[in-house]
């Protein structure tokens, strides 16, 4: 296992030379493009973490819980994952830690901690992925794809909901 990196680099440059490829400019070229791209997307990564950070840390998302509650036991989702739908559209790392406390709270084989694990996978870190990809494209309007991606993502937490509390999966 451990030597299956090195074995796949040398595969690489052995097809790289059989085919006359200047190896190291190949890489260089690789390695400047990947840097721009970085210089391309950093910016809005960092502002879509910063917007995270900033609605925990001002309490806006206790708030934002408040007035959900009601809604979310109406449609049988249950209050501790209400943290992780708010969440998972804007960070992945964020909901990733907020998985990690719904699952040591309630449980994984909880319906909560499942109805979470169920979430976490199936729906996408929405805001990110836009940020970095309109980034990188320079495409300015994004009034399709944000009801889009947001309408996937309710669809996610829509199935889970069916597959854990009507079918009982």
């Amino acid at each position: 296992m451990q030597y299956i990196t090195p074995a796949l680099i040398m595969l690489i440059i052995i097809a790289a030379l059989s085919r006359k490829r200047a190896v190291y400019n190949d890489f260089i070229d690789g390695a400047t493009d990947g840097m721009k791209l970085l210089g391309d997307i950093f910016p809005p990564l960092v502002a879509m973490l910063v917007g995270a950070s900033m609605l925990k840390a001002s309490g806006a998302m206790d708030i934002l819980l408040k007035y959900l509650s009601p809604i979310s036991e109406k449609i049988g989702l249950p209050e501790g994952v209400m943290p992780l739908v708010l969440i998972r559209p804007v960070s992945g790392s964020g909901s990733i830690g907020i998985l990690s406390g719904i699952l040591n709270e309630y449980g994984a084989d909880s319906l909560t901690g499942r109805m979470a694990s169920v979430i976490c996978g199936s729906t996408e870190t929405t805001f990110y992925c836009l940020a970095v990809y309109f980034a990188k494209t320079r495409v300015k309007s994004i009034k399709r794809a944000l009801p889009s991606a947001m309408l996937g993502d309710l669809a996610g937490i829509v199935a889970a909901i069916f597959a854990l509390r009507i079918v009982g999966l």
